[in-house]
């Protein structure tokens, strides 16, 4: 069985370091900054539009794009960016509990026949009540994901075609109704780490989305989730969110992840811990231990680096090494059942280039990918070593802020 490849859209901006973007701008929403900082890159349709086409272009199947207070609404941004490529998938992000269910699924069907069926669905509960109060979402943890469970029966009932009734806790629905439902129904992609979460995602995704622990640990949530899924009598496949630093030399990839830390002075680092701490996401929560706010023993597997996560929230760990190296821990990965692998680096538009240059052919080779495209600079050799068609030449990242 073949890996699927999915990239990552900045919609709340980009840049070459890991320092959140939101701490110094707006992430270039009013393009005004509060602090200057180098190499901050605004979340503009232009530049937005040359990751996802060097996305398409490298063999990528989808882009992911966030959802929430500090990044451009997904949906609008997507369809934007769809007008801008030809074959790319976008996989919108959105939260159930901020729009109805029904009002979604006709979303979701008009998005398929805009852009003749581009469109993928990630589903996020939510794991961080200030943030869900901000949208005027009151519900606790466990609600949420009940909620959610009441909403994709929901979207999944009008999307028949035919008046569907719901008499549920959260919805009460009457002749609910897709006139033209989307074709292709769009693949959902959930993810959740409570006890909470298991059950919704056995009940209703396709696609089970894990951030990158290590193997052992996602062998065990596949597992979990596997078991949920048969007493459902369905199936469901598997994907993880995972960061990469991938170049010609392990040393020269190591020495770009040691570089991005290179902002983050103890004080950033103690802020964002003492704030991703207090999120509800168990996800999360399994993400802060794996490094524990410390510098040391940043390798908490072999080129699984943790450093992301010492000021990220949500995917906070990377695959760091050769092209080889990367190559093989997705290998890793997908023996244990995981076939979709969602990645982005910083700064988003180059590091897209480093791997679809570098690990994309070598997963080709391996078998691992139903086909590659031909590159239009195939035949351009490199310089100084680094990928043609890289911008620039595809350059380290260089330490930027503070």
């Amino acid at each position: 069985m073949t890996v699927h490849l999915h990239w990552f859209l900045p919609t709340g901006g980009d840049g070459r370091t890991l320092v959140d973007r939101h701490a110094y701008t707006d992430g270039g929403i009013t393009r005004s900054r509060v602090t200057p900082v180098s190499g901050v890159r605004a979340p503009d349709i232009e530049y937005l539009a040359q990751i996802a086409k060097a996305a398409e272009q490298l063999g990528f199947e989808a882009v992911l794009t966030p959802t929430g207070t500090w990044c451009e609404d997904a949906w609008l941004t997507t369809v934007a960016l769809a007008q801008h490529t030809e074959r790319l998938k976008f996989l919108v992000a959105f939260r159930p509990g901020v729009i109805s269910p029904v009002l979604a699924a006709q979303m979701a069907a008009t998005y398929q026949r805009i852009t003749r069926g581009r469109l993928l669905l990630n589903v996020v509960t939510g794991g961080d009540s200030t943030e869900q109060r901000r949208f005027g979402d009151h519900l606790d943890h466990d609600r949420r994901y009940s909620r959610t469970d009441e909403f994709l029966s929901v979207v999944r009932g009008v999307w028949s075609g035919l008046p569907y009734d719901f008499d549920g806790e959260h919805y009460r629905i009457e002749g609910g109704l897709t006139a033209l439902p989307p074709d292709p129904l769009p693949e959902i992609f959930f993810g959740g780490s409570s006890a909470a979460a298991g059950p919704v995602a056995a009940r209703h995704s396709d696609v089970y989305l894990t951030w990158g622990e290590p193997p052992v640990q996602v062998k065990q949530k596949i597992d979990w989730i596997r078991g949920l899924a048969e007493r459902e009598g369905r199936t469901v496949r598997f994907g993880i969110r995972l960061h990469t630093i991938s170049r010609d030399s392990a040393a020269e990839a190591w020495a770009t992840a040691n570089r991005l830390l290179d902002d983050l002075d103890p004080d950033t680092v103690a802020a964002a811990q003492e704030a991703l701490g207090r999120s509800e996401s168990v996800g999360q929560q399994r993400m802060l231990a794996l490094h524990g706010g410390s510098r040391d023993k940043l390798e908490i597997a072999p080129n699984l680096w943790a450093g992301v996560g010492l000021v990220r929230g949500g995917a906070g760990t990377a695959l760091v090494g050769s092209h080889a190296d990367v190559a093989d821990r997705i290998e890793e990965y997908h023996a244990l059942g995981v076939d979709h692998f969602v990645l982005s680096g910083y700064p988003h538009l180059e590091e897209a280039y480093w791997f679809g240059e570098g690990v994309i052919p070598d997963l080709a080779l391996r078998g691992l990918l139903a086909r590659i495209p031909a590159s239009p600079l195939g035949g351009v050799p490199a310089a100084n070593g680094r990928p043609a068609s890289a911008p620039g030449g595809a350059p380290l990242l260089v330490a930027g802020g503070r």
